[in-house]
């Protein structure tokens, strides 16, 4: 098992796996391991609900997606750019906009700097409705 100093070992490319990554590449929007499951038993892949949980996980860790909570505490899994982004996420439909916000990393850094903290990480996640769930109200 790799320890905080050595780098993770790389991901086993599994039918699985291609399976998620697939179903994951299907939508701009977050998705719970219960709908991603759900979604691949529909097309037909055998797959352990726990197996998906296990794959996410570390897909995650090895920051190929990215993951936020939603409003009911559940996470959600989306891939995402490598580069460093906040998210816009639709409360109704999931739709999911990647944003930049130079204004918040100058916050977090002076924020960090003001009380001694060094090598800081954030996330910020933006909830609301997009425009097409807005207009079906």
């Amino acid at each position: 098992m790799p320890d905080a100093t050595s780098p993770a070992a790389p991901l086993r490319n599994t039918r699985q796996r291609r399976a998620l990554m697939a179903e994951l590449s299907a939508t701009d929007g977050f998705r719970t391991a219960q709908e991603l499951h759900a979604a691949l038993r529909e097309q037909g892949e055998s797959v352990g609900l726990a197996t998906v949980y296990r794959s996410l996980q570390a897909l995650v860790e090895a920051g190929e997606v990215d993951t936020v909570k939603a409003d009911g505490g559940e996470s959600a899994f989306r891939l995402c750019s490598s580069q460093h982004h906040h998210h816009l996420v639709c409360r109704q439909c999931g739709r999911t906009v990647e944003i930049t916000g130079p204004a918040v990393e100058r916050w977090a850094a002076k924020v960090a700097e003001d009380h001694g903290y060094v090598d800081v990480n954030h996330t910020l996640e933006l909830f609301g409705l997009c425009p097409e769930c807005r207009a079906s109200q």
